[in-house]
């Protein structure tokens, strides 16, 4: 975040507010990651690594799923106002997850291994139980890549 010098108690009082709302976003986020890996888990899948980071970006979840290594975005909103979950997943972030699930087979050398993408999309009702949909092979692996 970047440096913002404050001269009035309003403006601190608002800097204030958006590092507490940075702060429950992430605590809400690792809360998600982590009901998202216990419910990956009663799935069968066998968890390989949480929050695998490359120079590409981050993978919420390796797994495997049988014999296939799923990278698994996770997404969650404690509303709707702002579109569904699995929504938020665009091409932009699509070639982020290729990126860094090319980078991590290649670290690896489980380049000739069978794999997938996966998003995971938690949603939360008004008691704030957590609602699960896997989506499975949600996209493939497009246009060009090299590493």
């Amino acid at each position: 975040m970047p440096i913002i010098y404050v001269h009035s108690a309003k403006a601190r009082s608002v800097n204030c507010l958006l590092i507490k709302m940075n702060r429950h976003n992430l605590d809400f986020g690792k809360t998600s990651e982590s009901e998202a890996a216990e419910f990956l888990k009663n799935q069968g899948y066998k968890i390989l690594e949480l929050n695998y980071r490359s120079i590409f970006g981050e993978i919420d979840i390796v797994a495997k799923d049988g014999r296939v290594i799923c990278f698994i975005e996770v997404k969650s909103r404690s509303t709707s106002a702002f579109g569904l979950p699995k929504e938020a997943v665009n091409r932009r972030k699509q070639y982020k997850l290729s990126q860094s699930a090319l980078a991590y087979l290649k670290e690896r050398r489980l380049l000739n291994h069978s794999c997938r993408f996966d998003v995971l999309a938690l949603s939360r009702d008004e008691q704030g139980q957590p609602g699960f949909e896997l989506l499975k092979d949600a996209f493939e692996l497009n246009g060009k890549y090299t590493y």
